[in-house]
């Protein structure tokens, strides 16, 4: 089993905080003086370097401008930002709504030929419809207390879907069957949902595989994550958005997937299933 995707960040953090202490060890520096230095208290070197306390850009700026080292700044700058982004909290995402944060990855769909997606809650976003989006999305902002401009954010979520249709990109879908039973919106509303799983499944470009609760499981269920093609994964979990780029853990996902694809079914018996889902919202 590998560790958390939060854990994952504290331990780019740390990668961080070792190479800042590497630096001021090789700048012939005590902790004291470099916190003189850079004009701080003794603590908050020690909190920085011990990975207790993330680092500003500026923070690490100074640091390396104290130590002499101002030609390695730049890069522990980046390994900075990729340690923040990689665990995001929601509520500051959504902090002035969800519309900004939807908006946000459409780059990233727009880029991204491979897209393997597993879902063991809700539909995936690529493949909402409108109204079950907007149902979805209403629900996290009034659990978050943020904003809730559901029908905006929802909006952008369905021009995100149009990469389904247009360009080059392949798309593999694992959904659990729960995703078909768990109830978001009115029953019409999940009615109408599985019915565009249905015909999304039609698209030449989209393989879509449904894991049967029956299945005997060679992988257990995992929370939901997105792999764009081999170089990040983003998971969902209910505090935060994480992202990862470290090619082993990503690689891992992918891993994964594969192996919860041998669970799924596939084609005719796919749809019978989803097909059940929608007559008990008839």
């Amino acid at each position: 089993m590998t560790a958390s995707p939060s854990s994952a960040a504290q331990a780019a953090r740390e990668r961080l905080a070792v190479r800042l202490r590497d630096i001021r060890r090789d700048a012939g520096l005590s902790g004291g003086e470099l916190a003189l230095r850079c004009g701080w208290s003794p603590s908050k070197r020690s909190r920085i370097e011990n990975a207790k306390t993330p680092p500003s850009d500026a923070d690490v700026r100074d640091w390396c401008t104290a130590c002499g080292a101002e030609d390695q700044a730049a890069d522990l700058v980046a390994a900075n930002r990729q340690a923040d982004q990689m665990y995001v909290h929601w509520k500051k995402l959504h902090l002035h709504g969800m519309r900004r944060a939807q908006d946000e990855v459409l780059p990233l769909y727009a880029g991204t030929r491979r897209f393997r997606i597993y879902c063991s809650n809700v539909v995936p976003g690529i493949l909402q419809t409108e109204a079950y989006a907007t149902a979805l999305l209403s629900t996290i902002a009034r659990f978050q207390g943020t904003p809730d401009d559901a029908s905006e954010a929802a909006a952008s979520r369905i021009e995100r879907s149009g990469v389904l249709h247009e360009g080059d990109h392949q798309f593999a879908f694992l959904l659990e069957e729960t995703v078909l039973r768990y109830r978001i919106g009115s029953p019409d509303t999940m009615a109408s949902q599985l019915g565009y799983l249905l015909a999304v499944m039609a698209l030449p470009n989209v393989s879509l595989g449904v894991i049967p609760f029956d299945a005997e499981r060679r992988m257990w269920p995992l929370e939901a994550f997105y792999i764009f093609d081999d170089r990040q994964v983003s998971s969902e979990l209910l505090t935060a958005a994480v992202n990862v780029t470290a090619p082993g853990e990503v690689t891992t996902y992918a891993k994964a997937f594969a192996e919860m694809s041998k669970n799924a079914t596939y084609g005719a018996r796919a749809r019978t299933l989803i097909t059940d889902a929608i007559n008990t919202f008839g």
